[in-house]
């Protein structure tokens, strides 16, 4: 087969798969997600809770459980770069919250923090982890933590990305536009507003296939009215964690994007003066979902977060 060959049949290649991206956004995006997996050493998986609710998650890797939480109207994918750097030496697990991507959408459900928590707990206990180390990005590690205040027992290591659930981390321009017009990028009127919501919620948007910005825009803009509930909930009925952190002593590290534009990063001030092992790192030009912007420096400090605590117990 001679060159001329193989570039015809490259072309053919890329021309077919570009046509597909629009033809076909679902079955694209369907590649592109078990495409990412696979290199993160992830595999799907399914788990029902009480009341029937189906949390899918992902799954890859071996040792210590290491369970990890999405943020508002994020979903377990958000995880999959930054899983790659894990899974070689933690099993790493990340579920779907009710509400959320995949999982059951129940609409006459409550979404608070408490009730997300027991969801959690569930999962959790039904994969039988009696110990586990736990993280979370916004809604996600507000969840976290409150669930490390709840089973300080259970959560060996805590680890808050830009979480929300302070009143100093909700102090941000867009949260006091939020409550004052109920209007914020997370909640999608149109399609074509994905392309607001990725700067929103990043400096340096993440790479992503036409597909998948496709299938996320019109799955957002079909979730707006539970994820409006949702968020009202999550604001006005979700008690915040001043009170709660001084319960928590699990070791914690704290990262941080010093440019995130949802929530303020003074948040990370506020959790260290109330965690009592707390380890905060401020990661320079990264917005909100350092996971997803900058996966393998956001990975290379829980790393070394955990390196420290293993040689702190030998």
């Amino acid at each position: 087969m001679d060159w001329t060959t193989l570039a015809l049949g490259a072309a053919a290649l890329v021309a077919l798969v570009v046509a597909l991206e629009f033809a076909a956004p679902q079955r694209m995006t369907r590649f592109w997600l078990a495409l990412e997996r696979r290199r993160a050493g992830l595999t799907l998986k399914r788990q029902t809770i009480a009341g029937g609710l189906e949390m899918p998650y992902l799954e890859g890797g071996r040792g210590e459980p290491l369970l990890l939480v999405h943020g508002f109207g994020g979903d377990k994918d958000n995880f999959t770069r930054l899983a790659g750097a894990l899974t070689r030496r933690y099993r790493v697990i990340v579920p779907d919250l009710p509400g959320f991507g995949d999982a059951t959408r129940d609409p006459g459900s409550s979404h608070a923090v408490p009730d997300q928590v027991r969801r959690l707990h569930e999962f959790v206990t039904a994969l039988q982890m009696p110990a586990l180390h736990l993280g979370g990005n916004s809604m996600g590690g507000f969840i976290a933590a409150e669930y490390a205040a709840n089973h300080p027992q259970q959560v060996q290591s805590l680890w808050l990305l830009d979480p929300a659930g302070t009143a100093a981390a909700h102090d941000s321009p867009m949260v006091r536009h939020y409550l004052a017009t109920g209007e914020t990028p997370l909640l999608l009127r149109r399609p074509e507003d994905i392309g607001a919501t990725l700067k929103a919620i990043a400096v340096r948007p993440p790479l992503l296939p036409p597909s998948v910005k496709t299938v996320l825009a019109q799955r957002a803009v079909a979730d707006r009215e539970l994820h409006s509930r949702i968020l009202q909930q999550l604001v006005h009925e979700s008690p915040t964690l001043e009170d709660r952190l001084p319960a928590v002593a699990t070791p914690t590290l704290v990262v941080w994007g010093t440019e995130d534009r949802i929530l303020d990063p003074g948040g990370a001030e506020a959790l260290r003066l109330r965690l009592p092992r707390c380890r905060v790192v401020l990661m320079d030009g990264i917005g909100h979902v350092p996971m997803m912007e900058a996966p393998a420096a956001t990975a290379a400090h829980y790393l070394r977060f955990r390196a420290e605590l293993q040689a702190q117990a030998s």
